[in-house]
């Protein structure tokens, strides 16, 4: 049965106050045309690829990949608070695929999830709840982090399993591409933001809120050229995006970590969700990528972009359905 991709990048920008409206008009119309197509795919099961910004995984344990069997959003910025349709034997068997393909994945059957995954599910699906899907954490910030081909091994594992499911499957990608938003780092953090990301722990209303302020103040003096933060690089993100398209996923495997950091932002490795996506694709033969976006973004603190594809074999039978 047919995989369909959806690579989107995500922030909480998006629905806090800022932003220009012109803005959020462009990229809300890039990801009205995605759920344009993930209408037309109408998926049976989505898998999601996507990170976490120290709401659900703590350096108390931090694995590199981690396959939810139920997973809860915890609301962050707004998204939803609350559990996700996750079918628990269909995802304990993907996990199962995936170990013995040697991909070493940890099993989470309570799963957090923040608005890296849910923010992309609510605006291509309409709700987090709207399709049964498996969440699979993508540890994208928290170093040390493994070589980038182990993402793709990931997707391909993913993908292989996912080809005998006899099931229409939306592969969803989520993550920014070149950023540096100002998310604790291990090296740098002290007191309570250290206590945050080793031990997590729910937040309350005040300390959520207090780090939406936060956010929205780093944009702000972002956007205007000032603060700390490391600058966008669209160059390194449009290189990026192009060897997507044109299928040339093996470059990835000879990227280096630190240089990721250098030129594109500690959080430019959320492109790892990226990449074991389209390798998930990719499992199933050549594909074309659909719709395709990207923007520059200082005011969202990202590179921000959209990509859609099918596989090559599948394009006839859906030619007339494409956005």
């Amino acid at each position: 049965m047919p995989l369909a991709l959806c690579c989107v990048s995500h922030s909480p920008l998006l629905d806090l106050p800022g932003p220009e409206r012109d803005l959020l008009d462009d990229i809300e119309s890039a990801l009205d045309r995605a759920a344009e197509f993930v209408r037309e795919f109408d998926p049976e099961l989505v898998v999601t690829f996507s990170p976490d910004h120290y709401n659900g995984f703590f350096y108390k344990l931090m694995p590199p990949f981690c396959v939810g069997t139920a997973a809860t959003g915890v609301g962050d910025y707004g998204t939803h608070a609350g559990a996700l349709d996750v079918p628990a034997e269909l995802a304990r068997e993907l996990a199962e695929s995936v170990l013995a393909a040697g991909v070493d994945v940890a099993v989470s059957m309570t799963m957090e999830v923040d608005h890296g995954t849910v923010q992309p599910l609510q605006r291509l699906l309409g709700a987090a709840t709207a399709r049964p899907v498996v969440p699979i954490f993508v540890n994208s910030v928290a170093v040390p982090l493994g070589p980038l081909r182990r993402a793709s091994a990931l997707g391909a594992a993913v993908g292989q399993h996912l080809s005998t499911l006899g099931k229409r499957v939306l592969v969803l990608g989520s993550g920014g591409l070149s950023h540096d938003p100002p998310v604790p780092a291990l090296a740098t953090a002290t007191g309570p933001a250290r206590e945050r990301i080793l031990h997590g722990g729910t937040m309350t209303a005040r300390q959520r809120l207090a780090r939406q302020e936060k956010v929205i103040e780093a944009a702000r003096e972002f956007a205007t050229g000032g603060g700390s933060l490391r600058p966008l690089n669209p160059e390194w993100d449009r290189g990026f995006l192009a060897a997507l398209d044109d299928g040339r996923l093996g470059e990835f495997d000879a990227w280096d970590n630190a240089w990721i950091t250098e030129v594109a932002g500690n959080s430019a490795h959320e492109v790892r969700t990226w990449v074991a996506a389209f390798a998930a694709l990719a499992s199933q033969g050549p594909y074309r990528t659909a719709v395709r976006y990207y923007r520059p973004a200082p005011a969202l603190i990202a590179g921000f972009a959209v990509r859609t594809a099918l596989p090559v074999h599948d394009l006839d039978s859906t030619s007339g359905r494409q956005p």
